[in-house]
């Protein structure tokens, strides 16, 4: 799975992973992450999440990273708010007032260039993600958010019944990581 895979998702419209409410398990335990308003919550490889509106009204800062620009430019017209788009490093960076988004490869993130988080939301990145891929991630995403607690949302199904993503990822796994 590669870059490319998730460009033609987007460009061919194949988004049955994007929910089109906010979704309710983010609603029911935000609380257990102990924000406080003002404080940054990272939310990785983004999409157009309708989260992020609610994020943003909870009176949040939002960082997010997605590697479509299509699913960004999305996201700021549901938003309808018009952001500053620059370049920053490897990423386009689009920025409102609470809401910054760097389009590009999650992996080329450093701290520097995402800065420091109060929290981590993980709706759909890990799931996105094959097996020996995870493995990088959360070492990635531990390395860049200084192990910031986070609210991670996963699907644990029989694997031989179908092939992801979404993945499987068993509770096993995730003491693993």
């Amino acid at each position: 799975m590669d870059a490319e895979f998730w460009h033609q998702r987007w460009q061919n419209n194949q988004i049955g992973f994007h929910e089109k409410d906010v979704n309710p398990l983010l609603t029911e335990h935000l609380d257990s992450l102990g924000m406080q308003p003002g404080q940054r919550i990272f939310v990785p490889l983004c999409g157009k999440t309708r989260d992020i509106g609610w994020l943003l009204g909870s009176d949040l800062q939002v960082v997010g990273v997605e590697l479509s620009d299509l699913a960004i430019q999305q996201l700021f017209a549901e938003l309808d708010v018009m952001p500053e788009v620059s370049q920053t490093g490897p990423f386009r960076c689009y920025r409102t007032h609470h809401l910054t988004v760097f389009v590009g490869d999650f992996f080329y993130m450093d701290r520097e260039q995402l800065g420091p988080v109060d929290a981590i939301y993980d709706r759909a990145a890990l799931v996105a993600l094959p097996q020996p891929m995870r493995v990088r991630y959360t070492r990635h995403l531990v390395d860049l958010t200084a192990s910031a607690p986070q609210l991670l949302i996963t699907y644990e199904y029989d694997s031989t019944l179908m092939e992801g993503p979404p993945f499987s990822v068993s509770s096993t796994e995730l003491t693993q990581h």
